[in-house]
């Protein structure tokens, strides 16, 4: 397509939805993200000037349809309802430079990866716009039964969002991240200077293999 005769778009990132049975694909070009139907080739939203500057990568919650997270440029991470698009739902801004990769836990969306060219990589717990807002984050591995809390010591509290961790294991810019198929727990980071670090939710078991 093209924003104007002649001038074709330069897309930055392209992501297709897991919802709506795989027929909504949102694209980045600029600072603009656009969401499309692919049955009908039309467009369904345009968030204009999403980030100050080049939106980098787009990811969908993959448990909640209308949840879109982008970064970009600007050094943020924006989480959006796509059902009205005027304001994100929530801005982090935990990065000093440009965001380049996004990504939601395939089954706990509340725990999302971010990673930087300040050679940084985040995770943080997006509780309060999850699947699960009343809920917690538990590793049956590590939680015997003389562990579990009994009700009445449970918080009453709703969680708030936070950065679990931060990982500078890399030192170059961080241009990929990305979870495990297999291990919900699990992930990766991939920088620049051809390093691969591997590393394991909640527990700190880290893995680094130089390429």
């Amino acid at each position: 397509g093209a924003g104007q005769p002649g001038t074709p778009w330069q897309f930055t990132s392209g992501r297709w939805s897991p919802h709506h049975t795989c027929t909504q694909v949102a694209t980045a070009n600029d600072t603009t993200i656009r969401g499309w139907d692919t049955r009908s080739m039309s467009q369904i939203y345009c968030i204009e000037n999403a980030h100050g500057q080049l939106v980098r990568d787009l990811d969908f919650n993959p448990n909640k349809q209308y949840y879109l997270a982008s970064c970009g440029d600007d050094c943020k991470v924006k989480f959006w309802d796509t059902r009205n698009v005027t304001e994100p739902v929530k801005t982090l801004e935990e990065h000093s430079h440009w965001v380049w990769s996004v990504r939601y836990n395939h089954s706990h969306d509340q725990l999302v990866l971010t990673g930087s060219s300040d050679s940084r990589v985040i995770l943080s717990n997006m509780v309060s716009i999850s699947s699960e807002p009343f809920g917690h984050l538990v590793d049956d591995d590590d939680l015997s039964d003389q562990e579990e809390r009994r009700p009445e010591e449970k918080s009453q509290e709703p969680p708030q969002d936070s950065v679990i961790a931060t990982y500078e294991e890399h030192e170059d810019s961080v241009y990929a991240v990305d979870w495990s198929s297999a291990d919900p727990w699990l992930f990766a980071s991939l920088s620049y200077d051809g390093r691969l670090v591997i590393n394991r939710v909640p527990r700190a078991l880290k893995y680094h293999i130089l390429l």
